[in-house]
């Protein structure tokens, strides 16, 4: 298949991929293995596809951990966006651990102050009402959404009209930690290509999928070569059938 973001041999996109890498996206990369949150292996999707790859985000369990993935995304909302926005928000539930974690790093690592928001799956009806977490939202508030992968732009369809039901705000864009830089199910464009035509704002992501596959091709990591020439043709051939087409 022509045109596909992951390219099938380790051609001239994937040399600048490992040319241009930053460091903190190889430390994220690495980060994701030692956490047991990135497996290769042959897994089977929700959507019924056969991944040679696997993320679970929900591995990521500790309060060292959890400050670490908060640098990362703190780092990459920096490159991708800058810092000219008010509200992080993370949808409910993976999203909120997200949300807060990224803050902290942002006031840490830039000295600048992001309120994070979140929602409740269940409006609260006593006490704190409502269905947000943390700051509310007010008319004229710039909005960064952050989710750990977005495959098919399903929670972007339950979580546009949440903000946009809160107040006049302003989404700038969405991050996410892996850009699995595959199409959707009904497109041949990826998820977040997808999103960023339908709602007019921003996507990015800590690394791609072809960042990963570049630096970890038959390198050591940790004694162990994680993508092997076995591994790479599995990727070569899902990426065959399942490749997002470029813009």
């Amino acid at each position: 298949m022509s045109g596909l973001l992951y390219p099938k041999k380790k051609n001239c996109a994937v040399r600048r991929a490992e040319e241009n890498m930053e460091k903190y996206k190889e430390e994220f990369i690495g980060f994701m293995v030692d956490s047991d949150v990135l497996k290769f292996g042959d897994f089977t999707l929700k959507s019924g596809r056969k991944s040679p790859f696997f993320m679970n985000a929900g591995a990521y369990v500790t309060g060292a951990q959890l400050e670490r993935l908060g640098e990362y995304y703190a780092r990459a909302i920096h490159d991708v966006y800058g810092l000219d926005f008010d509200v992080l928000f993370g949808p409910a539930y993976k999203g909120i651990p997200l949300a807060v974690a990224t803050v902290m790093a942002i006031s840490r690592l830039y000295g600048k102050e992001i309120r994070y928001c979140a929602n409740r799956k269940e409006v609260k009806d006593h006490g704190d009402k409502g269905i947000l977490l943390g700051s509310g939202l007010k008319d004229g508030d710039r909005v960064i959404i952050i989710e750990d992968v977005t495959t098919s732009g399903k929670s972007i369809e339950e979580t546009f009209p949440i903000l946009k039901a809160q107040a006049d705000v302003r989404i700038v864009g969405l991050i996410v930690s892996l850009n699995r830089m595959e199409r959707g199910l009904t497109t041949e464009k990826s998820a977040l290509d997808e999103i960023r035509e339908k709602y007019g704002f921003g996507t990015g992501a800590i690394v791609t999928m072809a960042e990963v596959t570049a630096y970890l091709y038959n390198r050591p990591y940790r004694g162990r070569i994680l993508i092997d020439d076995t591994v790479k043709a599995a990727l070569d051939a899902y990426y065959a059938q399942y490749g997002a087409k470029a813009e």
